[in-house]
């Protein structure tokens, strides 16, 4: 049975078109999970503008576990201005929507991603530094793939004291000891691991700067991606355009 005249908030994840004037709108709500809702006769509708791409909202919805789900009313929209209008930021953005989206099933509820991605957007539309919350953000949505990795300690002995070194062969760290027992490590700056485990701790409610350097922010990308490629396995045309804007930047100085 549909539930009616629920009320929810909610994030435009993205829009498609639909027949000749109608549109699908995939809306990740903070309380019924991701849904689709189909929006008739879309360029004339009342809650077009409240519908776009980074916009949040409140709806009164009509929501369906199967087929499509409806939209009674919008109220409330917010919009991030900034996301919108720089295309570095909103590459990134993008790519952090994409990541929320592929990381759980359609319907399915989780309250705690849904804030954990708006508050993401929120720091992005901030000028929040957008590689950084970008690692948080994939760092601490390994766990909804399934994977947990222990930056803390190594993998052989527990031992808390670094440097240490990542080993795939191991899904773990190695401290100087035991560096030998994968001779395919992967000889990371020691800073790499330090900042990926604060990364994987901090509560972006509670963040309020952290200054990484150049050099040290691409090292950070390359162990990410290796660590994404080998455990996560997805491939996401949003991150594919934002690899692809590495060196724009220097184009556009």
């Amino acid at each position: 049975m549909p539930l009616r005249n629920v009320e929810t908030r909610g994030l435009v994840l993205y829009s498609q078109n639909y027949k000749e004037k109608d549109k699908l709108v995939k809306i990740f709500t903070e309380s019924f999970g991701k849904r689709m809702f189909f929006v008739k006769n879309f360029g004339k509708s009342r809650f077009a503008s409240s519908l776009q791409n980074f916009t949040a909202s409140n709806l009164l919805a009509t929501i369906n576990d199967d087929g499509f789900s409806f939209i009674d009313d919008v109220s409330e929209t917010a919009t991030y201005k900034h996301i919108a209008s720089d295309l570095f930021v909103n590459a990134h953005a993008s790519y952090i929507i994409s990541l929320a989206d592929s990381a759980i099933a359609d319907n399915q509820y989780d309250a705690a991603l849904y804030g954990f991605l708006i508050r993401s957007l929120e720091l992005l539309d901030k000028d929040f530094d957008k590689e950084i919350i970008t690692n948080i953000f994939e760092l601490q949505i390994l766990s909804r793939f399934g994977i947990s990795l222990n930056f803390t300690e190594c993998a052989f002995c527990h031992t808390t004291m670094g440097p240490f070194d990542f080993s795939y062969k191991f899904s773990g760290c190695l401290c100087k000891k035991h560096f030998d027992e994968d001779l395919r490590r992967s000889h990371l700056d020691p800073n790499v691991i330090y900042l990926c485990h604060l990364f994987q701790e901090i509560s972006l409610e509670q963040l309020e700067k952290i200054s990484v350097k150049p050099e040290m922010k691409q090292k950070i990308r390359q162990f990410l991606d290796g660590i994404y490629d080998e455990y996560v396995g997805i491939h996401l045309k949003s991150k594919k355009f934002l690899d692809g804007m590495s060196g724009w930047a220097e184009i556009m100085k």
